[in-house]
């Protein structure tokens, strides 16, 4: 149905304050967190590989990062004073920081790399409380692009893990299908897949929002059931890990510290639209206090998270495609998601128990979860942006573009490799792109004339002459 102007149709079973019973939300939180747990625990664990960590200390960063990204999920659902969104957010370590970091990490050591971490972070927090002189920045058109980028440039992830090897198609045992030997990966990914778009198509009710939840558990049972499944990490791990705040130190290097700061500004743009994609299942825009908060607490709870030994932590995109798939948008269930993260963090067996779970389970759900993101940024664009002559300029340059980099990575292989890190992300090219076209092209949101507000951003009082919002002194 639908209401008022800046309203849509809903597509949600359960509203923002909406709380369900237990019984259903427990499962809901759980199921949030599969979603999210490999994408959480993989930087720390490719980054302590990466710079040599001694033996011991790879699980010690894991624990850390499940520790923080639980705090900061409750504190997105649940603010703190103008630190969080009150909205589903969820948030782990986020793999736009992972090749910088490694970079910064195997020249100056990982002192340095929570360091840059920390005294970048404030970047964020600035966004978010001077969000009104820049919101015309990021009208639905820029940040739709953002968010649509981030559900392409996920979907081949979701497909290595769908392939049974998170590490690519050089992997042994990538893409089998037959020999149970190797996991049988097409069919433990095939079988998560359809039980999962079964129960969400052709179902109503609990079924449909625990749909991922079920698939998932189907397929780790019938891995079991094969006996592919290597629990030998459940019987080493502890029964409980103790957060040490600074246990590597802080080093401050200007280079590292200007380069992380460059990457909190393009998590910014990808949270404004994992917000934007998140309240867009509801049927109405984000507010500003939405965003504003949201963008604080990313800023705030990486500063936390540098003090304790994890990395940058922003809103995890792939949940976003959970309250659209799922239709469950209650941040109350986000927060039980939050204490799940929490409980694994402490106690490093539960954690063991889910990191079990072979790549080819987590990719049958991943792959419809990367899929519906991209719909949530396509939907963010048609229903707030007229697609003139303009529009679908930038939105054609900004996806080759960014698109172009991830497909043919090579363009860049002549330039340095702080470069080529930076701009080899799909993210970062083309959501700069959108950005910068939105600014030069006339008829845009700081050129002249009017451009596409959210009802939630625009500006209650604008210039009768620009259209443009005011500026406070």
């Amino acid at each position: 149905m639908s209401g008022p102007e800046g309203e849509r149709q809903s597509v949600v079973l359960y509203d923002i304050e909406d709380k369900p019973p237990l019984g259903k939300a427990i499962p809901l939180g759980i199921q949030h967190v599969l979603a999210m747990f490999l994408g959480n625990v993989a930087p720390p664990l490719i980054l302590a590989g990466a710079v040599g960590s001694v033996t011991g200390e790879t699980t010690f960063l894991v624990q850390m990062a499940l520790i923080v990204a639980g705090i900061a999920t409750i504190v997105q659902a649940y603010p703190v004073g103008p630190v969080g969104a009150r909205l589903p957010v969820v948030m782990g370590t986020s793999f736009a920081f992972l090749g910088p970091l490694i970079g910064i990490g195997n020249q100056f050591g990982l002192a340095a790399v929570f360091g840059a971490s920390l005294l970048a972070a404030p970047v964020e927090i600035i966004m978010g409380v001077s969000f009104d002189r820049f919101r015309r920045f990021f009208p639905p058109l820029v940040t739709g692009i953002v968010v649509m980028l981030i559900g392409l440039t996920l979907i081949p992830t979701g497909m290595n893990y769908a392939a049974g090897a998170s590490a690519g198609p050089s992997a042994e045992g990538y893409g089998s299908f037959v020999n149970l030997g190797l996991a049988g990966n097409l069919g433990l990914a095939g079988l998560v897949l359809i039980v999962t778009v079964g129960l969400n198509q052709f179902f109503e009710g609990f079924l449909r929002v625990i749909s991922v939840f079920v698939g998932i558990i189907v397929g780790y049972a019938v891995a079991l059931a094969l006996g592919v499944v290597d629990l030998s990490a459940v019987a080493a791990a502890g029964w409980v890990t103790v957060p040490v705040p600074l246990k590597y130190g802080l080093a401050f290097k200007p280079s590292a510290v200007v380069t992380v700061a460059f990457l909190y500004i393009i998590t910014g743009m990808e949270t404004i639209g994992d917000i934007s994609g998140t309240v867009s299942a509801t049927g109405r825009d984000a507010t500003r206090e939405e965003i504003r908060g949201g963008l604080v607490a990313d800023g705030v709870m990486s500063v936390f998270g540098a003090v304790f030994n994890a990395l940058p932590n922003t809103s995890f995109s792939q949940n976003v495609g959970l309250v659209n798939f799922t239709g469950v948008a209650s941040r109350y269930v986000a927060g039980i998601g939050g204490v799940v993260l929490l409980a694994l963090g402490f106690v490093p067996k539960v954690g063991a128990v889910v990191s079990a779970m072979p790549d080819a389970v987590l990719g049958g759900g991943a792959l419809i979860l990367f899929a519906m993101i991209f719909s949530s940024g396509a939907r963010l664009i048609t229903q707030n942006v007229e697609l003139d002559h303009r529009n679908s300029t930038i939105l054609a340059m900004s996806m080759a573009l960014g698109l172009g980099v991830a497909f043919r990575p090579e363009i860049l292989q002549n330039f340095p490799s702080e470069v080529q890190t930076l701009f080899g992300s799909a993210l970062v090219t083309g959501g700069m792109a959108a950005l910068v076209l939105n600014i030069v092209f006339p008829g845009g949101s700081v050129g002249t004339g009017p451009t596409e507000y959210t009802a939630g951003l625009e500006p209650s009082q604008a210039d009768p002459g620009t259209g443009a919002p005011p500026v406070d002194d």
